[in-house]
């Protein structure tokens, strides 16, 4: 092996310079995830406002059904015969 100290330094600088760009990249995806997530905060909070109270009727029936299946899969665990 040999003992260049100029191509210890080299190497040093390249992967630190690397390491940086890697980082950055990182950083910069980082930033622009929170931006969409506080725009898409921001967009929920404006749409509540205006929302109604109530869930449309189709999503009640959604959630009476998965609820009836839930029933019936925990008779099934439980050993109840239906």
């Amino acid at each position: 092996m040999t003992s260049d100290p100029n191509l210890y330094i080299t190497l040093s600088v390249s992967g630190l310079a690397g390491l940086g760009m890697v980082t950055m990249a990182g950083l910069t995806g980082w930033r622009e995830w929170l931006s969409l997530k506080r725009q898409e905060l921001a967009e929920r909070t404006v749409a509540g406002a205006d929302a109604p109270a109530a869930p449309p009727v189709a999503s009640r029936i959604e959630i009476a059904d998965l609820k009836e299946r839930i029933r019936k899969l925990e008779a099934i665990a439980a050993g109840v015969d239906l």
